[in-house]
Parts: structure tokens; C-alpha cells; sequence
């Protein structure tokens, strides 16, 4: 049996990984479309003290790697964080869906009880169990920072909606 863990965390990230990078894909498509500059959506952001797009996609990769290189016992990998164009951000999807998708599912046995500890050896350090830690902080940080990236192009004219964001389950 596949722990919870696991089925709880790795195919979401690979589901909506792949969605995200068929929005971002249609994102590319339409700014080359309507002759759009493509910094006018990779920049963009709901509120001006939030991150932009890039970043916001960015962020979904690290947490998707991060929480299953932490629940997975393997060490999290690390990325640049250079993205810059559409192309860019495939990319760095792609890596993180392989990488997702080469973390063996029997690692994840018994990470419920696992220590996480976030932010170690300094101020903001927090302790929590491997449970906790999926649940209540790294799946809602996945989740807000790919709805965000939605939200973003959406707001700015993409023409997509539910089933683009969830992609194929």
C-alpha cells in the first residue's frame, strides 16, 4: 500500500504542474498572438506588494520539491531562480515534475511522524511533524501560489478557467 503521504502530496504536484504548464503555455501563445510584450504578463502581479508571475511560479516549484524531497528523505534540490521567459519557466517545471516524479513512493512510509523543521537555525525556526507540515503549511503554499498564477493570468485576459486549472485528473 502507498502511503497517504505520498498519494496526498506527489500527484497533486504532478497534476497541477502539468496544468500550469499548459496555462503558461497559452500564455505564451497569446502575448505572441495579440503581439503582446511577454513581460506584460510575467511581470504582473494582483496587488503591487505581491510577487509577480514569475515568481509566483517559481515558488510553486520549490515547494512541490521541497515537501517531496523532505517527506521523500532525499535532499531538497536547488534552482536558480533565473527564469525569465515563458520558455524559461517550462523548463524549470519540466525539472520539477521530473524530479517529483523520481522520489520513490516507499520513502514517504512513516513521514507523518518525520521532524520538519523550517527556516533552521534562525529566528523564524519552526518544528513540525511531517503531517503537519504537508497539511497545514506546505499544500496550502503550493495551492495559493499556483491559484495565484492562475489568477494573474486570468485577471489579465487569458482566456482560461476551471478545467485549465485543474488539467487532467
Amino acid at each position: 500500500m502507498t502511503s497517504l503521504m505520498y498519494t496526498n502530496s506527489v500527484p497533486v504536484f504532478k497534476q497541477l504542474l502539468t496544468a500550469l504548464r499548459a496555462i503558461l503555455a497559452q500564455a505564451d501563445a497569446h502575448v505572441v498572438a495579440n503581439s503582446i510584450e511577454p513581460d506584460a504578463l510575467l511581470q504582473a502581479r494582483l496587488y503591487p506588494n505581491m510577487f509577480p508571475l514569475v515568481k509566483q511560479v517559481q515558488i510553486a516549484g520549490d515547494f512541490a520539491r521541497g515537501i517531496s524531497a523532505r517527506l521523500g528523505g532525499v535532499a531538497v534540490p536547488t534552482y536558480e531562480g533565473k527564469e525569465k521567459s515563458f520558455a524559461d519557466l517550462d523548463g524549470l517545471l519540466a525539472q520539477t515534475l521530473d524530479f517529483v516524479d523520481s522520489v520513490d513512493a516507499s520513502k514517504f512510509e512513516g513521514s507523518e511522524m518525520n521532524e520538519i523543521v523550517l527556516r533552521p537555525g534562525t529566528p523564524k525556526e519552526k518544528k513540525l511533524s511531517g503531517q503537519a507540515y504537508l497539511a497545514n503549511y506546505g499544500l496550502p503554499q503550493f495551492l495559493f501560489h499556483v491559484t495565484t498564477v492562475y489568477a494573474i493570468l486570468r485577471h489579465n485576459g487569458l482566456p482560461i478557467g476551471k478545467r485549465d486549472f485543474m488539467g487532467a485528473y
